[in-house]
């Protein structure tokens, strides 16, 4: 049952999640909000952890996720919607969205913002391109981590501010979109 269960209902779940939302919010007012949480999760990332603004700074550019839900229970999901910034301005939209199938149950959320370091790694981004194992290529914000903190095929993720629990052995398909401002 279970091998059925993901040969056939999981493409469907795939192709559901990764089409069901919109990478920008419908209005001006949506658009604004999501920019004003994003620059509020600068501003405590710049607090909580000393130097990433000077990383963020050096950075070509960086998505900035104010929240990422995720859950499962054998097959799960991961969406966020997010602002690119290029040379420290607002370039346009982004979202993340993962399908997970494997050995899970429960649910998190976190704030999550990726650094840029070349203009290939943005495009690879805005072309839908770009794929990481999010769980492994994440590094935790607390104080003094920045300075252990590398690019790895130009791109560097911190994840802060988790909460809820989520166990998870899983194998997943990610998706990154892009849409201009």
């Amino acid at each position: 049952m279970h091998r059925r269960f993901i040969s056939v209902v999981a493409p469907a779940m795939l192709a559901i999640m990764l089409t069901a939302c919109a990478t920008a919010p419908d209005t001006r007012a949506g658009k604004e909000r999501l920019e004003r949480a994003a620059q509020d999760v600068l501003s405590f990332a710049e607090f909580k952890a000393p130097g990433i603004d000077a990383i963020l700074r050096d950075a070509r550019g960086y998505a900035v996720f104010p929240r990422v839900g995720k859950g499962g229970m054998i097959a799960g999901g991961t969406y966020g919607r997010g602002v690119l910034y290029e040379l420290g301005a607002i370039v346009g939209y982004c979202d993340v969205t993962q399908v997970t199938f494997g050995g899970q149950i429960g649910g998190q959320a976190y704030t999550m913002i990726i650094c840029f370091e070349t203009k290939d790694a943005i495009d690879r981004l805005k072309s839908g391109t770009l794929a990481f194992d999010a769980v492994t290529s994440a590094v935790a914000n607390r104080s003094g981590v920045t300075a252990a903190a590398k690019y790895a095929e130009g791109v560097m993720v911190f994840v802060m501010d988790e909460s809820g629990l989520m166990a998870q052995a899983t194998i997943g398909a990610q998706k990154f979109r892009y849409q201009p401002k």
